[in-house]
C-alpha cells in the first residue's frame, strides 16, 4: 500500500529508456524511490512451446529473436545443445568460426550497451559513435549470411563459411578495436558527468549477486570472477588465452567498464582464432532429418547479458518433446527490486541502463 506522502508512477512499457517492452511500477517519496516492481510479459511469445511444434533445425531462426542484439549467441547455444544430445562433433574449422562470430556478436552488443548507457544519461554523441563502429560488424554478418540483426549462421553440425572478403574486413576491425575502446574511455568513462551519475550508484553486492543467480557482466562487475568460457568451457574456448574482467564496487560505473574491457578480451580471442584457424570443412556429416536419440540434455554458454542455457528433452522424434531456456536478462532484472529503493528517480534510469537488458530474452 502507498503511504499518504507517496505517489505511484508507471515507467514504460513504451518508454525507450526501459530498453524494450518493459514496465516498472515505482513508488516515490518526492524524488526518492521507495519501492519498484518489475512488470514483464508485454512481449511474451511462447517461444518454448513453439519449439515443441517445430523440427530441431526449424527452431534455429526462433533463437535469433530471443536476444535480437546477440542473435548468434543464442544460435550457438541451441545448436551445441542439440549436437551434444546427438553426440555430434563438428569440424575444427567450424569450431573456430563459431568462436569468431560469437565474439564479434559480443562486441557488437556491448557497443550498443555503451552507447545506450550514455544516451540514457543525456549523452547522445557516444551512442552515434557506437552505432558507427557496430555497423562494421553488421557488414561482416551481411556479407556472410545476408542478415544484419537477426543473423542465422550456425547449423546443427557446423556453420556457414564466410566469403573471402570477410577476412580483410575482420582483420581491419580487430586492428582498429583498441582505438575504438580508447575513444569510449575518453568521451564516456573519463567524463565527469558520467562518473557522477554512475560511481557509487546502484551498488549490487557480491553476496546479493550470487544469491540472485545473476550472471554475465552484471555479476562480474560485483567482483565475482565467473565466466562459463573459463569455468565450464564449451566448444574450444579452453584453447584461448584471455582474462575475465571484474569490478570492485558493483556499481553502474563498474558495469559499464567491465563491458568495455570484455570487448578488449573478445578482440584478443578473435586474433588468436584468426591465427590458428585450420583449413577444412565447416560441416559434420549429419542426417538430413534430425532425430536425436531419446534422452535429455542441459547445455549453457556465456551469452552477452549472462548465461544462456537450454534444457531439451527428446522422445526420438524430429521435434523436441520439451524445451526450456534461460536468458540472462530475465534473471538479472531481479536486482532492481533489491537495489533501487533509496535512490533518486534519475538514478533508477541509470541503474536500469547499466543492466543492458533485452526484453525478448525475458518474455520468451
Amino acid at each position: 500500500m502507498l503511504r499518504t506522502d507517496e505517489i505511484q508512477i508507471n515507467i514504460g512499457p513504451q518508454h525507450p529508456s526501459t530498453h524494450g517492452v518493459f514496465r516498472m511500477l515505482a513508488n516515490l517519496d518526492g524524488e526518492v524511490v521507495t519501492k519498484v516492481e518489475s512488470k514483464v510479459g508485454y512481449l511474451h511469445r511462447g517461444m518454448e512451446k513453439l519449439a515443441e511444434s517445430r523440427t530441431y533445425p526449424q527452431f534455429i531462426p526462433y533463437t535469433d529473436r530471443l536476444d535480437y542484439l546477440a542473435a548468434i549467441a543464442a544460435n550457438i547455444g541451441y545448436v551445441q545443445t542439440v549436437e551434444k544430445l546427438m553426440g555430434v562433433e563438428i569440424p575444427e574449422r567450424a569450431e573456430y568460426l563459431r568462436v569468431i562470430f560469437f565474439e564479434l556478436q559480443r562486441i557488437a552488443s556491448h557497443l550498443i550497451a555503451a552507447g545506450t548507457n550514455s544516451s540514457d544519461l543525456g549523452g547522445m554523441t557516444p551512442f552515434l559513435y557506437a552505432m558507427a563502429d557496430r555497423e562494421r560488424i553488421l557488414d561482416m554478418f551481411e556479407m556472410t549470411i545476408g542478415g544484419r540483426l537477426t543473423v542465422n549462421l550456425p547449423r546443427i553440425g557446423g556453420i556457414i563459411e564466410p566469403p573471402e572478403e570477410f577476412w580483410p574486413a575482420l582483420k581491419k576491425f580487430v586492428d582498429d578495436l583498441p582505438g575504438m575502446i580508447d575513444e569510449f574511455n575518453g568521451i564516456i568513462t573519463g567524463n565527469e558527468i558520467f562518473q557522477a551519475r554512475t560511481k557509487g550508484v546502484g551498488v549490487l553486492s557480491k553476496e546479493l549477486a550470487e544469491g540472485l543467480s545473476i550472471t554475465g557482466p552484471v555479476l562480474r562487475a560485483s567482483g565475482v570472477k565467473w565466466d562459463v568460457r573459463k569455468n565450464a568451457p564449451y566448444g574450444i574456448y579452453d584453447r584461448f588465452d584471455f582474462e575475465v574482467p571484474t569490478g570492485e564496487n558493483g556499481d553502474c560505473f563498474d558495469r559499464f567498464v567491465v563491458r568495455l574491457r570484455e570487448m578488449e578480451e573478445s578482440g584478443k580471442i578473435i586474433r588468436q582464432a584468426m591465427r590458428d584457424i585450420p583449413e577444412g570443412p565447416t560441416f559434420a556429416k549429419v542426417a538430413k532429418v534430425v532425430k536425436p536419440p531419446v534422452g535429455e540434455i542441459f547445455h549453457r554458454v556465456e551469452g552477452v547479458r549472462g548465461e544462456i542455457a537450454y534444457y531439451v528433452v527428446s522422445d526420438g522424434s524430429t521435434k523436441p518433446y520439451r524445451l526450456r531456456l534461460r536468458g540472462g536478462s530475465f534473471i538479472n532484472i531481479q536486482m532492481l527490486h533489491h537495489v533501487v529503493p533509496g535512490w533518486k528517480f534519475a538514478d533508477l534510469i541509470a541503474i536500469l541502463a547499466s543492466l543492458d537488458i533485452v526484453l525478448p530474452e525475458c518474455d520468451r
